[in-house]
């Protein structure tokens, strides 16, 4: 049950704070860690990030990068043509230096407490990559510590943000799929390895100690997240998982396929995360009593249906990093 919950907790860590940018300037933000991937996005922009790159964009001003390897530092700096200057080698004095309101973390998640709790006595807010951490006793910390020093704690769940998502759950809480009974959730793609994630970033996701799990972490931290929105943040009565190595020679250390039932007094959500699917998913079906959602993102299919009798269906496309289609469909009795 600790397991998961990790996955849960991060929706208590906000404190009542408010990130006080100066009105017409720009959010002065640091980064924390270059070995995610992630961070490239985040920095150029791209479909995972459609608001644009930080490097891009008048309301966000990067001010500093702290990362132990000078090397990797320098690799970014080429490639982005970043002066030596925004380099610093501790949090304390890029933020002594250069004054950030906000860091965006981008190290293993076995780091997040330690660089969390650093920024919270430096009243700094903080946003850090899914999942929050790797156990329950670091989750209960950052909690503690964003409480204490009164700052935001921000995950970064890709899918919570999906414009599609958000349409998804309109359509429930406005009763189109009556209540809520069933949700099943895939996300997954063929493994970190297959797919060419860099050294670094690969380093860390198949080491357990790094990482807490593979697939498991990687990719079934999304499920929780959206049933948890979905439920308006009740707690399930019980949590199951199943894990398996299916390609022990690629991750020896972790598993690469995981199942996980959340089980709530009146609805249940199968979350499906998988390191070795031939291509990438990320879908989500809910099923109300009257009605069933589908939603479905992949890199390159997107369809749309008319409606037709005996059903009556109703499609939008949502804007998310993928093509995606959403179809509601209900059931009309004869």
């Amino acid at each position: 049950m600790q397991l998961i919950l990790v996955m849960f907790t991060f929706l208590a860590v906000t404190a009542n704070a408010a990130v006080d940018a100066t009105p017409g300037f720009p959010m002065r933000v640091g980064i924390v860690g270059l070995v995610h991937g992630h961070v490239e996005g985040f920095l150029k922009g791209g479909a995972l990030t459609p608001a644009g790159g930080i490097l891009n964009r008048p309301d966000v001003q990067l001010v500093g990068i702290v990362e132990p390897d000078w090397k990797l530092f320098d690799s970014y700096a080429q490639r982005y043509h970043l002066s030596a200057s925004f380099y610093f080698r501790s949090i304390q004095e890029m933020v002594s230096q250069a004054h950030p309101r906000a860091v965006l973390v981008f190290t293993a998640p076995s780091e997040h407490r330690r660089v969390i709790e650093e920024c919270a006595a430096l009243g700094v807010h903080v946003m850090v990559e899914k999942p929050l951490t790797i156990s329950y006793k670091d989750a209960l910390a950052i909690q503690d510590a964003a409480q204490r020093s009164h700052i935001h704690v921000l995950v970064d769940f890709e899918t919570s943000w999906y414009a599609s998502n958000t349409a998804a759950f309109h359509l429930l809480k406005e009763g189109a799929l009556g209540p809520i009974v069933k949700t099943v959730i895939r996300d997954g793609h063929a493994g970190p390895k297959l797919i060419g994630v860099e050294p670094e970033f690969l380093s860390f996701l198949i080491d357990p100690k790094q990482n807490g799990a593979g697939a498991l972490f990687d990719f079934g931290c999304y499920g929780p997240d959206l049933m948890t929105w979905l439920m308006d943040g009740e707690t399930p009565l019980s949590v199951t998982a199943v894990t398996k190595q299916l390609q022990p020679n690629l991750y020896p250390q972790v598993d690469d396929e995981a199942e996980i039932i959340l089980n709530y007094k009146n609805a249940i959500a199968i979350v499906q995360a998988s390191w070795n699917w031939p291509f990438s998913l990320k879908q989500m079906d809910v099923y109300g009593r009257t009605s069933v959602m589908q939603k479905q993102s992949t890199p390159s299919e997107s369809r749309s249906e008319r409606p037709t009798k005996p059903e009556a269906r109703r499609s939008m496309q949502g804007a998310s990093p993928y093509l995606t289609t959403i179809r509601c469909t209900t059931w009309l009795q004869s």
